[in-house]
């Protein structure tokens, strides 16, 4: 499947498996290692889901000092996944800009961190 074309259909039941909430960045360090220029992000989602870790090929658009305190939309109930010495915990969501570089999916709205996308 192509970026572009578009997915089989799924039922509405397939889409309330995916969680999707809203969390704040708390911290971002740099990620040296990784193949693709990346950051290690820190995000809140409150006290039912804690702090996650995950990874974010966003260093195109964003600088650390841009992402702190930035809110965010991410997948919290995917396995954990090994990228290179780091386990990212969520899938932090984003879309391609034209040249294919990641710009973050996030409210437009200051919304409660750990809400859920419906």
């Amino acid at each position: 499947m192509s970026d572009t074309a578009p997915a089989a259909p799924i039922t509405f039941d397939d889409f309330l498996k995916v969680d999707v909430r809203v969390g704040i960045i708390r911290a971002v360090h740099p990620f040296p290692e990784a193949r693709k220029p990346a950051y290690k992000l820190e995000i809140d989602f409150g006290p039912e889901i804690g702090v996650k870790k995950s990874s974010a090929q966003i260093t195109v658009h964003y600088t650390p000092e841009d992402l702190v305190g930035r809110r965010v939309l991410a997948v919290v109930n995917f396995p954990p996944r090994q990228i290179g010495k780091f386990m990212s915990e969520v899938l932090t969501l984003g879309v391609p800009d034209e040249n294919g570089a990641v710009v973050l999916v996030r409210p437009d709205l200051d919304v409660p961190i750990g809400g859920r996308l419906y």
